[in-house]
């Protein structure tokens, strides 16, 4: 699956990928607001992560400028462990330090709420770690809201548990906008 939005194309990580995974990634500042990176991030990390199977269910996608395909972050969905009846579906993300402050952690967001639709999930959790508020500011923008819980997280980046805020959204029965999606 491959969806494009106005600045953006999402398309799947292929193994050869993994250079620029790296050199997104493996920046102390972009991991440690990550719960499952390690720090310090190694190309072997990279190429590691760029083979993972994909669920067509719980797609992850590599971010890419779509004038010129260069790799500015990844998005995806992933299933939670959780001891719920309901499978609680969550959504996580990173985009590269030069491409901060730009609105692509935003867009790239939205489109991936259009995908999740798309392929029926009706709900969607997220969280940030409380040292990062951006984050819960772009969660916010795509319409995610908070919950009002903080809990505790492990951050392999970070090598220890933190705090973070909890949200949630319900996606609408129809995406009200869908962008180019192949």
């Amino acid at each position: 699956m491959f969806h494009r939005s106005q600045r953006l194309l999402l398309r799947p990580i292929w193994p050869e990928d993994w250079q620029g995974v790296f050199a997104g990634i493996a920046d102390e500042g972009v991991v440690r607001n990550l719960a499952r990176a390690p720090w310090p991030y190694e190309e072997k990390d990279a190429r590691e992560f760029a083979k993972l199977p994909i669920n067509p269910l719980y797609p992850r996608f590599l971010i890419t400028r779509a004038r010129d395909a260069v790799v500015v972050g990844c998005i995806g969905i992933d299933a939670m462990d959780t001891d719920t009846p309901e499978e609680a579906v969550e959504l996580g993300y990173w985009i590269a330090r030069p491409f901060w402050g730009q609105g692509i952690a935003t867009e790239a967001g939205r489109s991936m709420l259009e995908v999740a639709a798309s392929l029926g999930h009706k709900s969607l959790v997220a969280s940030h770690f409380l040292d990062n508020p951006a984050s819960g500011a772009v969660l916010r923008k795509i319409g995610f809201q908070p919950t009002g819980q903080v809990s505790t997280r492990h951050s392999c980046g970070r090598g220890e548990a933190a705090k973070v805020a909890e949200y949630a959204l319900e996606l609408d029965e129809e995406p009200s906008v869908i962008s180019e999606a192949a």
